[in-house]
């Protein structure tokens, strides 16, 4: 991914995906490997509702910046999604609504699916901060936070922020 030739192919694969009608409408998240290819993760109501919690407490407790969705992010690994990500106003101003984004914002989220192995997590987390993320936080199913930077695994986030996510449903 490091020469422009393969990014900028990254970049029109990409804008072909999101054009594609067939895939407009998939239950899935959607990101390109490396190689273009797409690679698809179900979802499910306890990870959306996790996603939509995690949002509402960094733009309620970020308010200096912006809250962002499934933001494209170019990476060595391809483009990925990450579930929740939070860019300063100044990475906003710097970017605006560039699909992909060329660098990662400050705060990326992946929220892990059971599909999920720790090796694709591990890969992730090193792509985003490569990319420039700050921090990736990686939240289980069961709402456990592990925060990583680029010195490692940190004991809490280094934004103030405190999240208090909701239990698993009894039913």
């Amino acid at each position: 991914m490091g020469n422009v030739a393969a990014r900028e192919s990254l970049a029109l694969r990409w804008a072909e995906v999101c054009a594609d009608p067939t895939l407009a409408d998939l239950p899935y998240k959607v990101e390109l490997n490396a190689y273009g290819t797409i690679e698809m993760s179900p979802a499910n109501n306890r990870h959306a509702r996790l996603q939509g919690q995690i949002a509402l407490e960094l733009g309620r407790q970020l308010p200096h910046g912006g809250v962002l969705t499934e933001c494209p992010i170019f990476t060595d690994i391809g483009v990925r999604v990450p579930d929740v990500a939070w860019a300063s106003n100044e990475f906003l101003a710097r970017h605006g609504e560039t699909t992909p984004f060329p660098q990662a914002p400050e705060i990326c989220v992946e929220i892990r699916s059971p599909s999920n192995a720790e090796a694709e997590m591990a890969m992730k987390v090193r792509a985003y901060l490569d990319a420039g993320a700050q921090e990736v936080w990686v939240v289980s199913e069961d709402g456990d936070v592990a925060i990583h930077d680029a010195g490692g695994t940190r004991a809490a986030s280094g934004y103030p922020v405190t999240l208090t996510l909701p239990p698993r449903a009894t039913r």
